[in-house]
């Protein structure tokens, strides 16, 4: 389902959505991070630190340290794949599929206001 919206909107909304992001209590996330965690939350898995890494174009340790941060937050858990033991395997959790989904609701809202 495609939208139309004029730069200035999008722009308008993205900037919206943003401030209200930040003002909410708890977890202040970077733009990285913020991409890695929807990435996981919203394509269909399995998700690798290389497979992130090469996703955003950045090195593994650029992907490593943005998930140690999401890990401590409780949005995604790390595991070794049992087939292959060099990859690490990106898991979803409960708690990061409830602030994905609150992510999505803020969005939502402030598009009714603009």
């Amino acid at each position: 389902m495609a939208i139309e919206l004029r730069p200035a909107i999008a722009l308008d909304l993205w900037h919206e959505a943003t401030l209200a992001l930040v003002r909410l209590e708890g977890h202040d996330l970077s733009l990285r991070q913020m991409a890695i965690l929807l990435h996981v939350y919203l394509v269909p898995p399995p998700h690798t630190v290389r497979g992130l890494a090469a996703t955003l174009c950045v090195t593994k340790p650029v992907i490593t340290r943005a998930l140690d941060t999401l890990g401590e937050m409780g949005f995604v858990t790390r595991v070794r794949d049992p087939v292959d033991g060099r990859n690490v395997i990106i898991k979803r959790t409960v708690e990061g599929a409830l602030h994905a989904e609150r992510i999505g609701d803020l969005i939502v809202a402030v598009g009714k206001r603009i």
